[in-house]
């Protein structure tokens, strides 16, 4: 276990590091760049571009600026954002609480609702119950996230007035049932698509477990199905939804990028949109590698509770 974990691990800071020159790479070849919000205000001269371009460091060839950027990553400092003149990673974690909030109540609405669902389309197979959880899961994988959301505003919002169309508290109230309230709208959408993809995942692994062996030999042993269901069935089926945690978790980033804009929520997915705007490079490089980090971390850990789930699963080289 020990040498699988050193292994991952490096393999983990190599892929952080092409991911690094690519993003950096990409970004700075991009039309436009930092400058050119600079450049549209008609008062700046050439030379107060070339000042400003000296200290900010962009006159420099490229190679120069990401060793830069990555040594004093390295020690803690992700650089000073172009447009708030504030440290990167104070910027990154006054939005991070936001973005966490949401996805932490999108996970619990889409690994509920999955399991459940998932599971009693797998044991009612074919059934009206399967065949309309087929149907939603279809129509929630197609629509686009922020058409859904605009539903559900339009909807619930503007008709019914039953919740508010945007932003994480009403202004002068920042109570806990005020924040729960505004945060039913963006959860439901980032969850529900979520949803989806766990009952689609769910039932085919709990399809692939009632039909071994040991199940029938439970049936014909006169074991109650309840019991066969929630001590043999669901915690073999339940197993392969570990390794998909560790991947939709952290893919909750790019839904929650769309989700927080048509909700006007707080959060880093907001952020990363108004960055890339704005050719605001330290912000959106720090967002990526937090994301990139996030994604490789989440399938680590996958791993790992995979094989303390299963103690059959050899972790040798």
């Amino acid at each position: 276990m020990a040498y699988y974990l050193l292994r991952r691990l490096t393999q983990a800071m190599v892929m952080l590091v092409i991911v690094s020159i690519i993003g950096f790479t990409i970004l700075h070849l991009a039309p436009g760049g930092p400058m050119s919000q600079f450049a549209s205000d008609g008062s700046m001269t050439q030379a107060d571009l070339d000042r400003m371009a000296e200290t900010l460091g962009l006159n420099r060839p490229l190679p120069v600026q990401y060793l830069d950027w990555a040594g004093r990553m390295l020690t803690g400092d992700w650089g000073i954002s172009f447009r708030d003149r504030q440290p990167v990673l104070h910027i990154i974690t006054s939005h991070l609480g936001a973005t966490v909030e949401l996805m932490a109540s999108a996970t619990l609405i889409a690994v509920v609702l999955g399991i459940v669902i998932g599971t009693l389309g797998a044991i009612r197979r074919y059934s009206l119950f399967d065949s309309l959880a087929t149907i939603g899961a279809m129509i929630a994988l197609s629509i686009p996230t922020f058409w859904f959301g605009l539903v559900i505003i339009y909807v619930f919002s503007v008709g019914l007035d039953w919740l508010p169309p945007g932003n994480r508290y009403t202004v002068g109230d920042g109570s806990l049932l005020n924040r729960l309230h505004h945060l039913i709208g963006p959860s439901l959408v980032l969850g529900l698509v979520s949803t989806a993809i766990w009952s689609r995942y769910m039932r085919s692994s709990m399809l692939d477990v009632i039909n071994q062996d040991y199940i029938r030999t439970a049936r014909a042993k006169g074991v109650s199905e309840p019991r066969i269901l929630m001590r043999h069935a669901m915690r073999n089926a339940i197993l392969p939804m570990i390794t998909i945690a560790g991947i939709q978790i952290p893919s909750l980033l790019s839904g929650a990028l769309v989700t927080e804009t048509v909700f006007t929520w707080p959060g880093m997915g907001r952020l990363f949109l108004d960055s890339i705007s704005y050719r605001d490079y330290p912000v959106v490089m720090g967002i990526l590698m937090f994301s990139a980090v996030l994604v490789l971390l989440g399938s680590l850990i996958a791993d790992l509770c995979y094989s303390l789930a299963d103690p059959r699963i050899s972790r040798q080289p």
